[in-house]
């Protein structure tokens, strides 16, 4: 039985914290907000294997990153929960992590050291249009066709990337790519995938990462993969990738298409979310605009440019919020106890360091799926938006450059809207955007 002072402390400390969070004025209470927080964390736990295998592509430590990926979640939570007390969680972005390593690294041949310097003068670059109001203006500019195009692009660029992480697919020297031969690490890895798969079509919380485990556990049975020697140790050092970047390195006029691309990137899909997520919630004023937005954009890049002194590539909000707003959170609290419960995985990195990178890409492949799906927003029966939005998604996972597929995607939808005398739908700031598409082309 609790006794009367209990329940006094327990009501105590639950006014404490509705006076920080106000869940009660949003219609929530403490019980409902821990249950968003969880949920979210059991939705984008898999970051914490994915993001490592990814940027370790690059030539970055591996077990470093872990700690990196877990403490660049924790500290962007947190500072969305205190700065704009929304249920929204931060990590370092799917796309973006890909857009890093195999565009920026592989693709252009710059050093990793480099490529966080592009990150942090993205976000840089961030935070001054945001405070001088000309983020507006670009937010203006960009057709809402191309933004949906990009982010279906991605999508496809992901499930390349992931398929090729599976083993999936190999280089053809004949067809540049084909199938690979089915091996046992391969038939392991798309059991992964399928079981993503049911779990999703389930509607199971976690299924990424319950799939992850799974494949994981029976990789280590089947003797591929060998047991940690011990469960619960102190975390990696940060120190091998930890302000190591190189802005001077990464201050080159070839460089400002990648920049720009990781700007757009991380402007728009927080944006589109953002608002999205908030209006769901009722956080409008009477006018229809979301309470706190310009909150949320800066608790984003802050995120961004904390991310990149750590040594990852640009945290943004995570989309796997969604499901901790659908449990019911409305307030920063959810967001503290996602950020807790990453924190605690700081412990048991030594199981998180044996986890596969073919057990970890099937990941990639379901979230190209979800990415994917925006596709249907597009209007493909407008012949201009067709062709600037098929040229978007084609060419970002056919170039192996998501900013290559942008600049393509740009320049087509200036052509085409020149070639129907419709030069009123293309701004002034499109025109620019448009020239300096042309310029990373010719540089790259």
């Amino acid at each position: 039985m609790i006794s009367q002072r209990q329940h006094e402390q327990i009501n105590t400390s639950t006014s404490f914290l509705d006076k920080i969070f106000k869940y009660s004025e949003r219609g929530s209470n403490a019980r409902t907000e821990v249950i968003g927080g969880l949920t979210t964390f059991l939705t984008m736990a898999y970051i914490v294997f994915v993001n490592p295998a990814i940027l370790s592509d690059a030539g970055m430590d591996k077990a470093a990153l872990i700690t990196v990926t877990i403490l660049a979640t924790a500290i962007g939570t947190l500072i969305f929960a205190f700065l704009a007390n929304a249920p929204f969680a931060l990590a370092p972005g799917m796309g973006l992590n890909a857009f890093f390593t195999y565009s920026l690294v592989i693709g252009e041949g710059i050093h990793w050291t480099q490529a966080l310097g592009v990150v942090f003068i993205s976000g840089m670059v961030f935070l001054i249009l945001a405070v001088t109001g000309v983020r507006k203006y670009i937010a203006e500019a960009i057709p809402k066709e191309l933004s949906i195009a990009s982010a279906a692009g991605i999508g496809l660029f992901l499930a390349f990337v992931g398929l090729k992480g599976m083993g999936v697919i190999v280089a053809d020297e004949a067809t540049l790519v084909s199938l690979a031969e089915f091996t046992p690490t391969v038939i392991i890895s798309l059991l992964g995938l399928v079981l993503m798969g049911m779990f999703e079509v389930k509607k199971v919380k976690g299924g990424i990462l319950i799939s992850i485990i799974i494949t994981t556990a029976l990789s280590i049975a089947l003797g591929y993969v060998e047991l940690p020697t011990s469960i619960i140790s102190a975390p990696p050092s940060i120190e091998p990738v930890a302000f190591k970047l190189d802005i001077i390195g990464a201050l080159k006029f070839s460089l400002i298409g990648p920049i720009f691309s990781f700007m757009f990137i991380d402007m728009f899909d927080s944006l589109a979310f953002l608002i999205s997520c908030c209006k769901q919630m009722g956080l409008e004023d009477k006018d229809g605009n979301v309470k706190g937005l310009s909150k949320m954009l800066y608790a984003d890049v802050t995120s961004t440019l904390i991310g990149s002194l750590l040594g990852t590539s640009t945290v943004t909000t995570f989309g796997e919020s969604a499901a901790g707003i659908a449990a019911g959170a409305r307030t920063g609290l959810a967001s503290v106890v996602t950020a807790g419960l990453f924190l605690v995985t700081l412990l048991f990195t030594p199981l998180l360091g044996v986890v596969p990178g073919y057990a970890a890409s099937p990941a990639l492949v379901l979230v190209g799926v979800f990415m994917f799906s925006s596709i249907r927003q597009v209007d493909f029966n407008d012949s201009k938006i067709a062709i600037s939005a098929f040229v978007t998604i084609l060419l970002m996972p056919l170039t192996y450059s998501i900013s290559i597929g942008l600049c393509f995607g740009f320049i087509s939808y200036i052509i085409m809207h020149v070639v129907a005398k419709e030069t009123d739908k293309i701004s002034f700031t499109l025109w620019i955007i448009g020239a300096l598409s042309v310029i990373n082309l010719i540089l790259s």
